[in-house]
C-alpha cells in the first residue's frame, strides 16, 4: 500500500499539471467557440420546442460552400509568404505607421479584415513606439473599414451579397460612402498620431512553389463571385490543398459551423417571430447593437431571414463592427495580439482606448447612414 502511494506521488510530481493543463485547454476551447455552442444549443432548444428541423437553402449552402473555399485560398496565401512579404516591403522607409493602416485597409478588401490583422499587427509590434496601442486600435478600424467595401472582405458581407442576390454594382454602390468616409478619417489621425516608429529590419523567407496556385484560385472564386463562372468550379480548391498542401486546410472550421447552425436557429426563430422588418432604420439599427452583443457575423445571419432591407442589413452590420471587442472578429484579434504582447498590466488602459476609439466610429458611422440614407 506504501508502495502504491509513493508510485502515485512521484507520477503527480512528474505530470503535476497534466489534468489542470487538459482542463485549461477545454476552457479556453469552450470560450473562442461560445458562439457555436450557443448557436448549436439554441438550434436544439427551438427545434424541440417547435418540433421542427428547418431546412437548409441552397443560397445558405452556396454561401457555406463559397466561405469555406475562400478561407482555404486565403490561408494557402498567408502560408506560402506572398502577404508576409508584402508587408516586409511595407516597413522600410517613413510614415510606417500610416502605411500600415492604409495597407490594412486595403488588404482587407480582398482577404478578410481578420487574416489581415494577423499579418499586420505581428509587424507593428515591433515598432519601438509610445504609441503603438493606439495605432493597432486604429487598424482594427482599417480593417472593419475596408473591408465594407467588397463581398470578400467579411463573412457577412459575402453572405447579404450572396444570399440576396445582390449586384457587384449596386453592392459598392451602397456601401462606398461608408468605406471612403472612414479612410479619409483615419488618415487623419494616422497623420496626427506621431508614432516615432522605428522597425526593427527582417527579411521575409520568400514565396513557396504553392504561392501562384493560391493566387490563382483566389482570381477564380472573384470571377464565381461575380457569377461569370459557375459556382461547382470552386471544388478544385479543397481537392488540390487536400492532395499537394494540408496547411491551407488548417481554418477556422468553428466559423464555418457557426453558420451552418445560425441559418437552422433563424428558421426556427422565423416561427416564433411571424413578422417581417420593414423599416431600413429599424434593421440598421437593430443589426448595429445586436452586432455589440453577438458580433457582426451572426447579427446578420439572424437578421437576414426577417427583412429584404439589404442595405439597411449591409450598413449596420459593418457599423456594428465597430464599438466594443465583440463587435467583429478583427477586434478581437488585434485586442488579444496586443494584450498577449504587453501583459496583464496594459489590459485596463488599452480596453478603455479600444472602447473610447472604437465607439467614436460607431457612432460617426450612425451618422453616416441617417445623413446619406
Amino acid at each position: 500500500m506504501t508502495s502504491n502511494k509513493k508510485k502515485n506521488t512521484a507520477i503527480k510530481e512528474l505530470f503535476p499539471e497534466r489534468g489542470s493543463r487538459n482542463k485549461r485547454l477545454f476552457i479556453d476551447f469552450i470560450i473562442k467557440e461560445w458562439l457555436l455552442f450557443a448557436s448549436a444549443i439554441g438550434f436544439l432548444i427551438t427545434s424541440i420546442y417547435f418540433r421542427n428541423i428547418p431546412k437548409i437553402s441552397s443560397a445558405e449552402l452556396e454561401v457555406i460552400l463559397i466561405i469555406t473555399v475562400l478561407f482555404i485560398t486565403v490561408k494557402g496565401i498567408e502560408k506560402s509568404g506572398i502577404i508576409l512579404t508584402l508587408a516586409r516591403k511595407i516597413e522600410a522607409g517613413k510614415f510606417v505607421g500610416l502605411k500600415l493602416i492604409i495597407t490594412t485597409f486595403f488588404l482587407s478588401m480582398l482577404i478578410t479584415n481578420d487574416v489581415s490583422l494577423i499579418i499586420i499587427v505581428p509587424l507593428t509590434l515591433l515598432i519601438e513606439s509610445k504609441r503603438k496601442d493606439v495605432l493597432i486600435i486604429l487598424e482594427a478600424l482599417a480593417a472593419n473599414a475596408g473591408s465594407a467595401f467588397t463581398p470578400l472582405g467579411n463573412p457577412q458581407n459575402l453572405f447579404i451579397y450572396w444570399f440576396y442576390g445582390v449586384s457587384p454594382k449596386n453592392f459598392i454602390g451602397a456601401i462606398w460612402i461608408f468605406s471612403l468616409s472612414f479612410l479619409i478619417i483615419l488618415i487623419l489621425l494616422s497623420i496626427f498620431l506621431k508614432t516615432n516608429e522605428v522597425i526593427p529590419v527582417n527579411k521575409a523567407k520568400g514565396v513557396d512553389k504553392h504561392g501562384k496556385v493560391y493566387v490563382s484560385f483566389f482570381l477564380l472564386i472573384l470571377t464565381v463571385v461575380l457569377r461569370l463562372l459557375p459556382l461547382w468550379i470552386v471544388g478544385i480548391v479543397p481537392f488540390y490543398s487536400l492532395i499537394l498542401d494540408r496547411r491551407s486546410l488548417k481554418i477556422d472550421y468553428g466559423l464555418i459551423f457557426t453558420f451552418l447552425f445560425f441559418f437552422l436557429l433563424a428558421g426556427n426563430l422565423k416561427l416564433l417571430f411571424n413578422s417581417n422588418l420593414e423599416n431600413s432604420g429599424h434593421v440598421f439599427i437593430l443589426s448595429a447593437f445586436v452586432s455589440q452583443m453577438i458580433s457582426n457575423v451572426p447579427a446578420t445571419l439572424l437578421l437576414a431571414k426577417f427583412t429584404d432591407k439589404w442595405q439597411a442589413l449591409l450598413w449596420g452590420a459593418n457599423v456594428g463592427g465597430f464599438g466594443n471587442i465583440i463587435g467583429s472578429l478583427a477586434n478581437l484579434i488585434a485586442y488579444k495580439f496586443f494584450i498577449s504582447a504587453k501583459g496583464e498590466k496594459n489590459i485596463l488602459a488599452f480596453t478603455f482606448k479600444f472602447l473610447a476609439i472604437g465607439y467614436s466610429f460607431f457612432l460617426v458611422g450612425i451618422l453616416l447612414y441617417f445623413v446619406f440614407y
